[in-house]
């Protein structure tokens, strides 16, 4: 019956939450604290506190926290389950869609749109990562691990991961 509840707490805030984790805080202390009374004010202020101090969506990290700690490593993965359920259940039904029309002319129109938008808004991500490491680094540096980077991933087939994790060595070693 608890790893029930666990889906419920989170599964529920997940579908109302509109506008991603911090909308959905409110309604995830609802559950936990008025609903099924896990936890005080207090400590799910707490909560909120230790999941605002990490990286990645708050939703998340709360519900794996609350979940192991209520129903341990089963609790924790019902949380995380539930907590991304709607967005998935709602993306594959998109998908559905998408490929049931996909030689609509309106969907080849539609992607025709979207391709542009988003390859700039990639371009203006990247040109504001250039800015801030620039600014930060120096622009030869930023340019040498540009140019690094580059070279590894396009000239020599290097994983990406793998030359991520020489940036991190290069800046923990020589920028720190």
């Amino acid at each position: 019956m608890i790893f029930w509840e666990i889906f419920l707490a989170f599964f529920i805030p997940g579908i109302l939450g509109y506008g991603g984790g911090p909308a959905s805080i409110p309604l995830i202390e609802n559950e936990v604290v008025d609903r099924y009374g896990w936890y005080t004010v207090q400590q799910f202020s707490e909560i909120v506190a230790l999941g605002n101090s990490l990286p990645g969506p708050i939703a998340t990290k709360m519900a794996g926290y609350i979940g192991y700690d209520v129903g341990g490593v089963l609790g924790a993965l019902v949380a995380l389950f539930a907590s991304v359920a709607p967005s998935m259940i709602l993306m594959i039904g998109l998908l559905a869609i998408l490929l049931k029309y996909k030689e609509s002319p309106k969907v080849k129109r539609l992607s025709t749109y979207v391709r542009p938008v988003i390859a700039v808004l990639l371009g203006v991500m990247t040109l504001d990562f250039f800015l801030t490491s620039e600014n930060d680094l120096g622009l030869w540096q930023t340019l040498g691990i540009g140019v690094a980077a580059y070279l590894l991933m396009e000239r020599f087939k290097v994983h990406p991961a793998f030359v991520i994790g020489l940036a991190l060595v290069y800046g923990g070693l020589f920028l720190a």
